[in-house]
């Protein structure tokens, strides 16, 4: 299946930016139309302070009258970088704003898309955008693209590795991903441990995913690290990656709550940035 429909969160962080002009160029080299939507969450603060306040309606109102002309600026900013960065790569773009609660609005978009962009932003609020991100992979049953605040690399998906240990998500992430596997110019299978699943009941080796891989035209090479502890898995996939220079890591929506936030968590991992990958911490389900 061709990736032909992507949308991309936006949002007022820094790393807005960045992550859309990743998915620019991820939309361009896979022919796709690409959509913005950018969330305008209403404020749960404004009916208490209106209920609860002695000051006048208009005094309350100034400081909401602020954040909301602020937020305005911020999508209209990313609204003309989009039509922007679309007409330079003669790329069909939509922008869609919508008012709701955020952890609602992305699944229900993300639902009727291939893939979905989104950031993992190293904010004050990270039990906030924890939430979110499980939210997102779990209720959307898309696969989703996390994209680090600081991202070193121009583009994603030129050089995929792809973390297998033989599991139902594992198997599921690399079927998502096959459309920008089959796009890629280098995959590399990467294993950590694989002696210690190896004969599990129902388990394929390695090699049979690299062969299932050819047959889709994928010529992926194979790594494996050894002797890695249960607790540093994640972080040994993360650090074999950046060694070989691959720009995004596909894994499976697994994790061990003792993994902690370095867990791979996406059905679609990140890309990489120059610092270990903040992932939140999600569960099989």
């Amino acid at each position: 299946m061709a990736l032909r429909d992507l949308l991309v969160y936006v949002d007022q962080a820094d790393s807005a930016f960045l992550r859309l002009q990743l998915a620019v160029d991820l939309a361009a080299r896979n022919a796709s139309r690409l959509t913005a939507l950018y969330v305008c969450q209403p404020s749960r603060m404004q009916p208490e302070q209106r209920a609860t306040a002695e000051l006048s309606a208009a005094v309350i109102d100034r400081p909401l009258q602020r954040k909301h002309k602020g937020v305005e600026d911020a999508a209209t900013r990313l609204q003309v970088a989009l039509e922007s960065l679309g007409r330079d790569r003669d790329l069909m773009t939509a922008w869609l704003s919508v008012e709701g609660p955020l952890s609602v609005v992305l699944p229900q978009h993300a639902r009727h898309a291939d893939l979905c962009v989104m950031g993992r932003d190293s904010s004050p609020n990270e039990k906030f955008a924890d939430y979110v991100s499980e939210e997102l992979v779990f209720l959307s049953g898309r696969p989703v693209l996390l994209v680090p605040p600081v991202a070193p690399c121009e583009t994603l998906g030129r050089h995929i590795a792809v973390a297998w240990n033989s599991s139902r998500a594992a198997a599921r992430a690399l079927n998502d991903a096959l459309p920008l596997i089959e796009r890629s110019e280098r995959t590399t299978v990467l294993t950590v441990n694989p002696a210690d699943y190896i004969d599990r009941p129902g388990s394929s080796s390695v090699e049979q995913v690299v062969e299932h891989l050819r047959r889709h035209g994928v010529s992926a090479n194979l790594l494996t690290v050894e002797n890695v502890s249960a607790q540093s898995i994640a972080d040994a996939l993360q650090s074999k990656a950046r060694e070989i220079e691959a720009d995004l890591i596909v894994a499976g929506a697994f994790g061990d709550p003792g993994l902690g936030k370095s867990c791979l968590a996406t059905l679609l991992a990140s890309s990489l940035s120059a610092q270990p990958c903040q992932f939140s911490r999600l569960t099989e389900r």
